[in-house]
């Protein structure tokens, strides 16, 4: 299911794994690529999977420190009719091409894109190139 995705297990288990994601084309996320820690709970796909960033990022609707994500299709209104490539190709993809300043995890953020459209893409791009760099180690 994940074929077109590195993916690398934690412990040899199957409810815990990174999966490598790159940011959607035509938008501020671009040539980044960040690694996705996924935890499927027992109940999955009953029950959402646990969806955070392990490197950093610069979003609103991501927290700084932890890299949890704020997206309600995961936290609130998941189906079992998602999957994983839902979450990868359409739910994250999404996320970062349309952020949402008025829900957010990173005030920071959301501050700066409601201010200042132009610098708020330079620091996502800075912190784009600093995760580029960070993934070649």
């Amino acid at each position: 299911m994940m074929s077109d995705y590195t993916v690398e297990t934690i412990n040899d288990g199957i409810n815990e794994f990174n999966v490598e994601f790159h940011g959607p084309k035509e938008s501020l996320y671009e040539g980044g690529v960040w690694k996705i820690r996924v935890e499927l709970p027992d109940a999955y796909p009953y029950k959402s999977p646990s969806i955070g960033f392990l490197n950093k990022i610069f979003h609103p609707n991501v927290d700084e420190l932890s890299g949890s994500v704020c997206l309600d299709v995961i936290n609130q209104s998941w189906s079992p009719m998602f999957d994983l490539l839902n979450v990868f190709e359409v739910f994250l993809p999404q996320l970062l091409l349309y952020p949402n300043p008025a829900d957010p995890l990173n005030g920071n953020a959301a501050s700066l894109m409601m201010k200042d459209q132009k610098q708020y893409g330079q620091k996502v791009k800075g912190t784009s190139i600093l995760t580029i760099l960070y993934s070649l180690t």
